[in-house]
Protein backbone atom coordinates (compact mmCIF):
# COMPACT_ATOMS: atom_id res chain seq x y z
CA UNK A 1 0.00 0.00 0.00
CA UNK A 2 1.05 3.58 -0.97
CA UNK A 3 1.58 6.53 1.42
CA UNK A 4 -0.69 8.37 -0.02
CA UNK A 5 -3.46 5.29 0.34
CA UNK A 6 -2.80 4.92 4.05
CA UNK A 7 -3.12 8.47 4.62
CA UNK A 8 -6.50 8.97 2.91
CA UNK A 9 -7.81 5.53 4.52
CA UNK A 10 -7.01 7.22 8.09
CA UNK A 11 -8.49 10.68 6.97
CA UNK A 12 -11.72 8.31 6.56
CA UNK A 13 -11.47 6.64 10.31
CA UNK A 14 -10.99 10.08 11.74
CA UNK A 15 -14.60 11.08 9.82
CA UNK A 16 -16.25 7.96 11.13
CA UNK A 17 -15.01 8.59 15.05
CA UNK A 18 -16.20 12.17 14.97
CA UNK A 19 -19.64 11.29 13.90
CA UNK A 20 -19.95 8.84 16.41
CA UNK A 21 -18.69 10.81 19.57
CA UNK A 22 -21.45 13.93 18.08
CA UNK A 23 -24.21 10.88 18.24
CA UNK A 24 -23.67 9.71 21.97
CA UNK A 25 -23.57 13.48 23.10
CA UNK A 26 -26.46 13.77 21.26
CA UNK A 27 -28.39 10.83 23.05
CA UNK A 28 -27.33 11.90 26.22
CA UNK A 29 -28.66 15.26 26.33
CA UNK A 30 -31.88 14.02 25.13
CA UNK A 31 -32.24 11.24 28.07
CA UNK A 32 -31.17 14.11 30.53
CA UNK A 33 -33.90 16.25 29.58
CA UNK A 34 -36.11 13.51 28.92
CA UNK A 35 -35.53 12.45 32.83
CA UNK A 36 -35.84 16.36 34.06
CA UNK A 37 -39.16 16.37 32.60
CA UNK A 38 -40.11 12.84 34.45
CA UNK A 39 -39.21 13.85 37.76
CA UNK A 40 -41.11 17.46 37.41
CA UNK A 41 -44.39 15.51 36.06
CA UNK A 42 -44.21 12.90 39.22
CA UNK A 43 -46.43 13.21 42.49
CA UNK A 44 -44.74 13.77 46.00
CA UNK A 45 -46.78 10.54 47.13
CA UNK A 46 -44.84 8.60 44.50
CA UNK A 47 -41.61 9.80 45.32
CA UNK A 48 -41.18 7.55 48.81
CA UNK A 49 -43.46 8.80 50.97
CA UNK A 50 -44.71 5.19 53.14
CA UNK A 51 -48.54 4.33 53.46
CA UNK A 52 -50.19 4.86 57.10
CA UNK A 53 -49.10 2.19 59.50
CA UNK A 54 -51.82 -0.54 60.07
CA UNK A 55 -53.23 -0.66 63.10
CA UNK A 56 -55.52 -3.10 64.88
CA UNK A 57 -58.61 -1.48 67.05
CA UNK A 58 -61.46 -2.48 69.26
CA UNK A 59 -64.51 -1.02 68.73
CA UNK A 60 -66.10 -0.54 71.96
CA UNK A 61 -69.88 -1.00 72.80
CA UNK A 62 -71.35 -0.70 76.40
CA UNK A 63 -72.60 -3.66 78.35
CA UNK A 64 -73.48 -4.51 81.79
CA UNK A 65 -70.56 -6.44 83.29
CA UNK A 66 -70.46 -7.69 87.05
CA UNK A 67 -67.30 -6.32 88.68
CA UNK A 68 -65.62 -9.22 90.20
CA UNK A 69 -62.62 -8.53 93.06
CA UNK A 70 -59.89 -10.99 93.41
CA UNK A 71 -58.07 -11.06 96.90
CA UNK A 72 -56.12 -13.08 98.89
CA UNK A 73 -56.83 -15.26 101.79
CA UNK A 74 -55.88 -18.08 103.96
CA UNK A 75 -57.70 -21.36 104.31
CA UNK A 76 -59.36 -21.93 108.01
CA UNK A 77 -60.65 -25.25 109.30
CA UNK A 78 -64.32 -25.07 110.42
CA UNK A 79 -63.71 -27.26 113.96
CA UNK A 80 -60.40 -27.39 115.63
CA UNK A 81 -59.97 -29.65 118.61
CA UNK A 82 -56.87 -30.51 120.20
CA UNK A 83 -56.27 -33.78 122.23
CA UNK A 84 -55.00 -33.38 125.32
CA UNK A 85 -54.53 -35.39 128.49
CA UNK A 86 -56.48 -35.16 131.58
CA UNK A 87 -54.99 -37.27 133.95
CA UNK A 88 -51.52 -38.10 135.07
CA UNK A 89 -49.98 -41.17 133.37
CA UNK A 90 -48.16 -43.18 131.24
CA UNK A 91 -49.12 -43.58 127.56
CA UNK A 92 -49.29 -47.41 127.42
CA UNK A 93 -51.05 -47.41 123.30
CA UNK A 94 -51.64 -45.45 120.56
CA UNK A 95 -54.84 -46.51 118.14
CA UNK A 96 -54.99 -44.33 115.55
CA UNK A 97 -53.21 -43.92 112.37
CA UNK A 98 -51.71 -40.24 111.62
CA UNK A 99 -53.17 -38.34 109.25
CA UNK A 100 -56.71 -40.53 108.65
CA UNK A 101 -60.25 -39.60 109.54
CA UNK A 102 -61.69 -40.11 112.83
CA UNK A 103 -65.62 -40.40 114.20
CA UNK A 104 -66.21 -38.32 117.60
CA UNK A 105 -66.01 -40.62 120.54
CA UNK A 106 -63.17 -42.97 118.75
CA UNK A 107 -60.36 -44.28 121.39
CA UNK A 108 -57.07 -42.28 120.45
CA UNK A 109 -55.05 -43.55 123.56
CA UNK A 110 -54.90 -45.50 126.89
CA UNK A 111 -53.27 -43.84 129.65
CA UNK A 112 -52.39 -46.50 132.66
CA UNK A 113 -55.34 -46.64 134.69
CA UNK A 114 -54.23 -49.25 137.31
CA UNK A 115 -54.00 -46.08 139.75
CA UNK A 116 -57.05 -44.55 138.93
CA UNK A 117 -59.09 -48.26 138.93
CA UNK A 118 -57.18 -48.93 142.98
CA UNK A 119 -58.54 -45.00 144.06
CA UNK A 120 -62.18 -45.81 142.39
CA UNK A 121 -62.46 -49.14 144.04
CA UNK A 122 -61.28 -46.99 147.55
CA UNK A 123 -63.92 -44.41 146.74
CA UNK A 124 -66.58 -47.55 146.78
CA UNK A 125 -65.38 -48.89 149.70
CA UNK A 126 -65.70 -45.42 151.27
CA UNK A 127 -69.28 -45.35 150.18
CA UNK A 128 -70.12 -48.70 151.48
CA UNK A 129 -68.80 -48.11 155.01
CA UNK A 130 -70.90 -44.72 154.93
CA UNK A 131 -74.17 -46.14 154.07
CA UNK A 132 -73.54 -49.21 156.67
CA UNK A 133 -73.04 -45.72 159.24
CA UNK A 134 -76.36 -44.35 157.97
CA UNK A 135 -78.18 -47.62 158.15
CA UNK A 136 -77.17 -47.65 161.72
CA UNK A 137 -77.54 -44.18 162.65
CA UNK A 138 -81.45 -44.52 161.01
CA UNK A 139 -81.82 -47.53 162.72
CA UNK A 140 -81.38 -45.65 166.46
CA UNK A 141 -83.06 -42.71 165.37
CA UNK A 142 -86.37 -45.18 164.88
CA UNK A 143 -85.77 -46.34 167.97
CA UNK A 144 -85.43 -43.62 170.00
CA UNK A 145 -88.54 -41.80 168.45
CA UNK A 146 -91.37 -43.54 170.82
CA UNK A 147 -88.98 -43.47 173.21
CA UNK A 148 -88.57 -40.52 173.67
CA UNK A 149 -92.43 -39.32 173.57
CA UNK A 150 -92.94 -41.63 176.55
CA UNK A 151 -90.36 -39.34 178.45
CA UNK A 152 -87.92 -42.67 178.60
CA UNK A 153 -85.22 -40.69 176.68
CA UNK A 154 -84.31 -37.35 177.32
CA UNK A 155 -85.17 -34.91 174.36
CA UNK A 156 -80.87 -34.21 173.64
CA UNK A 157 -80.68 -38.05 173.39
CA UNK A 158 -83.23 -38.47 170.88
CA UNK A 159 -81.59 -34.92 169.17
CA UNK A 160 -78.03 -36.30 168.58
CA UNK A 161 -79.91 -39.89 166.95
CA UNK A 162 -81.41 -37.78 164.47
CA UNK A 163 -77.82 -35.59 164.12
CA UNK A 164 -76.10 -38.80 163.86
CA UNK A 165 -78.40 -40.02 161.12
CA UNK A 166 -77.76 -36.78 159.37
CA UNK A 167 -74.16 -36.78 159.68
CA UNK A 168 -74.22 -40.51 157.86
CA UNK A 169 -76.26 -39.21 155.12
CA UNK A 170 -73.68 -36.40 154.10
CA UNK A 171 -71.48 -39.05 154.08
CA UNK A 172 -72.98 -41.21 151.46
CA UNK A 173 -73.35 -38.24 149.84
CA UNK A 174 -69.34 -37.80 149.84
CA UNK A 175 -68.89 -41.36 149.20
CA UNK A 176 -71.28 -40.85 145.87
CA UNK A 177 -69.11 -38.29 144.70
CA UNK A 178 -66.01 -39.38 145.50
CA UNK A 179 -67.23 -42.68 143.03
CA UNK A 180 -67.96 -40.29 140.54
CA UNK A 181 -65.08 -38.93 140.29
CA UNK A 182 -62.62 -41.55 140.59
CA UNK A 183 -64.87 -43.42 137.69
CA UNK A 184 -64.37 -40.13 135.40
CA UNK A 185 -60.54 -40.19 135.98
CA UNK A 186 -60.54 -44.02 135.37
CA UNK A 187 -62.70 -43.08 132.09
CA UNK A 188 -59.85 -40.14 131.19
CA UNK A 189 -57.34 -42.71 130.90
CA UNK A 190 -58.81 -43.82 127.32
CA UNK A 191 -58.49 -40.56 125.23
CA UNK A 192 -61.44 -40.38 122.84
CA UNK A 193 -61.58 -37.89 119.98
CA UNK A 194 -63.93 -35.29 120.64
CA UNK A 195 -64.78 -34.24 117.03
CA UNK A 196 -64.99 -36.36 113.85
CA UNK A 197 -62.35 -34.91 111.23
CA UNK A 198 -59.07 -35.87 110.00
CA UNK A 199 -56.20 -35.97 112.92
CA UNK A 200 -52.93 -34.84 112.32
CA UNK A 201 -49.66 -36.71 113.99
CA UNK A 202 -49.24 -37.96 117.36
CA UNK A 203 -47.40 -35.69 119.46
CA UNK A 204 -46.68 -38.55 122.03
CA UNK A 205 -45.69 -42.00 121.74
CA UNK A 206 -45.88 -45.46 123.72
CA UNK A 207 -43.81 -44.79 126.96
CA UNK A 208 -44.49 -40.98 127.41
CA UNK A 209 -45.11 -39.28 130.46
CA UNK A 210 -48.26 -37.22 129.87
CA UNK A 211 -49.83 -34.93 133.14
CA UNK A 212 -53.25 -33.43 134.11
CA UNK A 213 -51.55 -29.88 135.08
CA UNK A 214 -50.28 -29.04 131.62
CA UNK A 215 -52.81 -30.93 129.79
CA UNK A 216 -50.05 -32.24 127.72
CA UNK A 217 -51.17 -31.74 123.68
CA UNK A 218 -51.51 -35.84 122.06
CA UNK A 219 -53.09 -34.76 118.64
CA UNK A 220 -54.81 -32.49 116.98
CA UNK A 221 -58.09 -32.78 114.75
CA UNK A 222 -59.36 -30.90 111.86
CA UNK A 223 -62.47 -30.83 110.19
CA UNK A 224 -61.83 -30.22 106.78
CA UNK A 225 -65.03 -31.63 104.71
CA UNK A 226 -66.05 -27.87 104.66
CA UNK A 227 -63.81 -25.05 105.26
CA UNK A 228 -63.46 -21.14 105.68
CA UNK A 229 -62.13 -19.03 103.65
CA UNK A 230 -60.91 -15.55 106.30
CA UNK A 231 -59.34 -12.85 103.68
CA UNK A 232 -59.04 -8.87 103.42
CA UNK A 233 -60.33 -6.03 101.46
CA UNK A 234 -58.56 -2.35 101.57
CA UNK A 235 -61.27 -0.29 103.81
CA UNK A 236 -60.91 2.36 100.91
CA UNK A 237 -61.72 -0.08 98.61
CA UNK A 238 -64.91 -0.95 100.57
CA UNK A 239 -65.66 2.75 100.82
CA UNK A 240 -65.41 3.28 97.17
CA UNK A 241 -67.64 0.97 96.31
CA UNK A 242 -70.20 2.50 99.05
CA UNK A 243 -70.35 5.24 97.08
CA UNK A 244 -70.56 4.07 93.98
CA UNK A 245 -73.47 2.03 94.55
CA UNK A 246 -75.12 5.39 96.55
CA UNK A 247 -74.25 7.75 93.56
CA UNK A 248 -75.67 5.22 91.01
CA UNK A 249 -73.34 4.27 89.29
CA UNK A 250 -72.87 0.69 90.15
CA UNK A 251 -75.43 -1.57 91.01
CA UNK A 252 -75.36 -4.35 93.87
CA UNK A 253 -74.76 -7.70 92.78
CA UNK A 254 -77.70 -9.20 93.82
CA UNK A 255 -77.98 -12.64 95.65
CA UNK A 256 -74.89 -13.30 93.18
CA UNK A 257 -72.40 -10.89 95.57
CA UNK A 258 -72.59 -14.26 98.07
CA UNK A 259 -71.10 -16.47 95.31
CA UNK A 260 -67.55 -16.79 96.65
CA UNK A 261 -65.30 -18.45 93.81
CA UNK A 262 -61.44 -19.94 95.10
CA UNK A 263 -58.24 -19.29 93.20
CA UNK A 264 -55.56 -22.16 93.99
CA UNK A 265 -51.98 -21.29 93.86
CA UNK A 266 -51.75 -23.06 90.01
CA UNK A 267 -54.43 -20.50 88.38
CA UNK A 268 -56.85 -23.23 88.96
CA UNK A 269 -60.05 -22.19 90.31
CA UNK A 270 -62.35 -24.82 92.02
CA UNK A 271 -65.28 -25.77 90.28
CA UNK A 272 -67.68 -25.08 93.63
CA UNK A 273 -68.60 -22.04 94.85
CA UNK A 274 -68.43 -20.96 98.61
CA UNK A 275 -70.76 -18.36 100.16
CA UNK A 276 -70.05 -15.06 101.41
CA UNK A 277 -70.52 -15.49 105.82
CA UNK A 278 -69.67 -12.41 106.83
CA UNK A 279 -67.93 -9.26 106.74
CA UNK A 280 -65.99 -8.18 109.98
CA UNK A 281 -67.55 -4.50 111.47
CA UNK A 282 -64.39 -3.21 112.48
CA UNK A 283 -61.30 -1.73 110.63
CA UNK A 284 -57.89 -3.16 111.75
CA UNK A 285 -55.72 -0.36 112.64
CA UNK A 286 -52.74 -1.52 111.72
CA UNK A 287 -52.72 -2.64 107.81
CA UNK A 288 -56.23 -0.79 107.12
CA UNK A 289 -58.18 -4.01 106.37
CA UNK A 290 -61.65 -5.32 106.94
CA UNK A 291 -61.44 -9.19 107.37
CA UNK A 292 -64.01 -11.32 105.42
CA UNK A 293 -65.28 -15.03 105.77
CA UNK A 294 -66.28 -17.60 103.23
CA UNK A 295 -67.14 -21.13 103.92
CA UNK A 296 -66.37 -23.43 100.78
CA UNK A 297 -67.29 -26.73 100.74
CA UNK A 298 -64.25 -29.33 100.37
CA UNK A 299 -65.31 -32.73 100.36
CA UNK A 300 -61.75 -33.87 97.89
CA UNK A 301 -59.71 -32.15 100.40
CA UNK A 302 -57.95 -30.05 97.97
CA UNK A 303 -57.86 -26.97 100.60
CA UNK A 304 -55.93 -27.40 103.64
CA UNK A 305 -55.75 -25.42 106.58
CA UNK A 306 -53.49 -22.56 106.51
CA UNK A 307 -53.05 -22.74 102.59
CA UNK A 308 -52.80 -19.38 100.57
CA UNK A 309 -55.43 -19.24 98.01
CA UNK A 310 -57.14 -16.07 95.82
CA UNK A 311 -61.15 -15.56 95.89
CA UNK A 312 -63.04 -13.35 93.25
CA UNK A 313 -66.94 -12.44 94.38
CA UNK A 314 -68.91 -9.92 92.76
CA UNK A 315 -69.73 -7.26 95.20
CA UNK A 316 -71.26 -5.10 92.22
CA UNK A 317 -72.06 -4.53 88.30
CA UNK A 318 -71.63 -2.09 86.12
CA UNK A 319 -74.80 -1.48 83.82
CA UNK A 320 -72.83 0.62 80.86
CA UNK A 321 -69.24 -0.68 81.43
CA UNK A 322 -67.08 -1.35 78.64
CA UNK A 323 -64.41 -4.11 78.09
CA UNK A 324 -61.00 -3.75 76.17
CA UNK A 325 -57.62 -5.99 75.76
CA UNK A 326 -55.06 -5.17 78.47
CA UNK A 327 -52.59 -4.48 76.27
CA UNK A 328 -55.14 -1.40 74.87
CA UNK A 329 -54.88 0.48 78.43
CA UNK A 330 -51.27 2.75 79.27
CA UNK A 331 -50.70 2.26 83.07
CA UNK A 332 -48.67 4.79 85.21
CA UNK A 333 -48.55 7.00 88.00
CA UNK A 334 -50.52 9.67 86.24
CA UNK A 335 -53.52 7.55 85.16
CA UNK A 336 -55.06 5.19 82.81
CA UNK A 337 -55.30 6.50 78.97
CA UNK A 338 -55.66 4.41 75.93
CA UNK A 339 -55.41 5.61 71.96
CA UNK A 340 -58.67 6.82 70.14
CA UNK A 341 -58.71 6.72 66.64
CA UNK A 342 -60.42 9.43 65.45
CA UNK A 343 -62.33 10.56 62.39
CA UNK A 344 -59.47 11.75 60.50
CA UNK A 345 -57.40 8.58 61.52
CA UNK A 346 -55.15 10.27 64.16
CA UNK A 347 -54.79 8.24 67.20
CA UNK A 348 -55.06 10.51 70.21
CA UNK A 349 -54.53 9.87 74.25
CA UNK A 350 -57.40 9.43 76.08
CA UNK A 351 -57.77 9.61 80.02
CA UNK A 352 -60.20 6.39 81.29
CA UNK A 353 -61.29 5.21 84.80
CA UNK A 354 -60.89 1.43 84.35
CA UNK A 355 -62.14 -0.64 87.00
CA UNK A 356 -61.25 -4.71 88.30
CA UNK A 357 -60.30 -6.68 85.27
CA UNK A 358 -61.73 -9.81 83.89
CA UNK A 359 -59.12 -12.53 83.03
CA UNK A 360 -57.47 -10.59 80.12
CA UNK A 361 -59.16 -7.59 79.78
CA UNK A 362 -60.04 -4.26 81.69
CA UNK A 363 -63.30 -2.91 82.84
CA UNK A 364 -63.73 0.79 81.44
CA UNK A 365 -66.33 2.82 83.54
CA UNK A 366 -65.68 6.16 82.18
CA UNK A 367 -63.92 7.41 79.46
CA UNK A 368 -65.00 6.39 76.28
CA UNK A 369 -67.91 6.95 74.21
CA UNK A 370 -70.00 3.87 72.37
CA UNK A 371 -68.58 3.36 69.02
CA UNK A 372 -64.94 4.83 69.32
CA UNK A 373 -62.19 2.70 68.42
CA UNK A 374 -59.95 1.64 70.53
CA UNK A 375 -56.12 0.86 69.31
CA UNK A 376 -55.18 -2.59 70.89
CA UNK A 377 -52.29 -3.93 68.52
CA UNK A 378 -49.67 -2.21 66.26
CA UNK A 379 -47.77 0.41 68.93
CA UNK A 380 -44.50 -0.32 67.72
CA UNK A 381 -45.75 0.76 64.34
CA UNK A 382 -46.83 4.52 64.88
CA UNK A 383 -44.73 6.79 64.00
CA UNK A 384 -45.47 10.52 65.43
CA UNK A 385 -49.23 11.90 65.26
CA UNK A 386 -49.20 10.80 61.81
CA UNK A 387 -52.67 9.07 60.53
CA UNK A 388 -53.11 5.36 60.80
CA UNK A 389 -54.85 2.91 59.16
CA UNK A 390 -57.49 1.04 61.55
CA UNK A 391 -58.07 -2.61 61.02
CA UNK A 392 -60.36 -4.93 63.23
CA UNK A 393 -58.56 -6.55 66.46
CA UNK A 394 -58.91 -10.04 67.69
CA UNK A 395 -57.74 -12.52 70.72
CA UNK A 396 -57.67 -15.11 68.03
CA UNK A 397 -55.87 -13.08 65.83
CA UNK A 398 -53.22 -11.86 68.37
CA UNK A 399 -52.78 -14.86 69.38
CA UNK A 400 -51.85 -17.04 66.09
CA UNK A 401 -49.57 -14.31 65.25
CA UNK A 402 -47.82 -14.45 68.95
CA UNK A 403 -46.78 -12.20 71.21
CA UNK A 404 -47.23 -8.36 69.86
CA UNK A 405 -45.39 -5.24 71.25
CA UNK A 406 -47.77 -2.83 73.30
CA UNK A 407 -47.76 0.30 74.86
CA UNK A 408 -49.62 -0.88 77.33
CA UNK A 409 -48.04 -1.55 80.56
CA UNK A 410 -49.63 -3.10 84.00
Amino acid sequence: MTRSESLSRLRAWRRVLARSVMTAALTAAVTAALVACGAKDTPPAAAGTPPPPEVGVVTVTPQEVALQTELPGRVEAVRIAQVRARVNGIILKRLFREGSEVKAGQLLYEIDAAPYRAALEGAQAALARAQANLAQASAQAERDAPLVQAHAISQQEYVSAQAAQQLAQADVAAGKAAVTTARINLDYTRVGAPIAGRIGRALVTEGALVGQAEGTPLATIQQTSTVYVNFTQSAADVLRLRKALAGRQLRSAGEAAAAVHVVLEDGSELPRAGRLLFSDLTVDATSGQITLRAEVPNADGLLLPGQYVRVRLAQAQAPAAMLLPQQAVMRSSQGDSVLVVGADGVPTPRPVKVGPGRGNQWVVLEGLQPGEKVVADGFQKLRGPGPVKPVPWSAAGAAAAGPASSGARP
